[in-house]
């Protein structure tokens, strides 16, 4: 192997190890919270211009499986307001401050309310897009077919599908969280009521023997 070579692979390790730590990725995190009977709660995230913010939520857990939203602009507008829903995915391109979104669920007076959500922020850790001119330090390489801009260009896509694929987990867990409650509380009610049925069952079968035993009762023996 060439000393072109050599100074080409050393390189190539150098910047795919810089630029990966580096990319412009979407930064995203997720939460999962109880919301209790007629109460409000707020959150707040700070955005940057020309950035995204992504919103998923689902309700994992309570009667109805429903709960308020609202997404309020830094400068107090209300983008968007949603009631009783169960889920829902909203994306907006913001500008400079603090962003407030709100989960309601005043309108129960009895259930609480399990939720998970995610956000995903894109393009927050943009500065400018100021990229090393990395051509300045590669010499004698017209001879290899390979391209660093295709390699890092291969690197950049294949982590941003494996990020994907780490929210749509994310997802499918609370999918499979929310299912497994909507299970267990059908079987409680399930149970309840067929206790209930056998109870009534076994009430009207004995006021069925009383009533019986007293139509064919010997009243000879009472006047007597």
């Amino acid at each position: 192997m060439g000393k072109e070579a050599v100074l080409f692979l050393m390189l190539l390790i150098h910047y795919t190890v810089r630029h990966c730590l580096g990319f412009s990725q979407s930064v995203d995190s997720d939460y999962t919270f109880t919301l209790p009977a007629g109460h409000k709660e707020c959150f707040f995230q700070p955005m940057k211009k020309d950035a995204t913010l992504e919103i998923e939520y689902q309700v994992l857990d309570g009667a109805g499986l429903d709960v308020g939203f609202s997404l309020i602009s830094p400068d107090g507008e209300l983008l968007l307001s949603e009631e009783r829903q169960s889920d829902g995915v909203h994306s907006v391109e913001t500008v400079d401050g603090d962003y407030q979104f709100c989960f309601d669920n005043t309108f129960s007076r009895m259930s609480e309310k399990v939720i998970f959500f995610e956000l995903i922020l894109d393009h927050l850790n943009d500065e400018g897009n100021e990229q090393e001119d990395w051509k300045n330090y590669i010499m004698g390489t017209d001879l290899l077919d390979m391209k660093l801009e295709d390699i890092l260009e291969t690197i950049n896509s294949v982590k941003g599908r494996l990020t994907k694929s780490a929210q749509i987990q994310t997802l499918l867990k609370a999918f499979e969280a929310r299912d497994r409650n909507l299970q267990e509380s059908n079987c409680e009610r399930v149970n309840f009521w067929s206790v209930f049925n056998l109870v009534v069952m076994v009430v009207v079968s004995a006021l069925q023997v009383y009533m019986l035993r007293s139509i064919f009762e010997d009243k000879r023996k009472s006047r007597l």
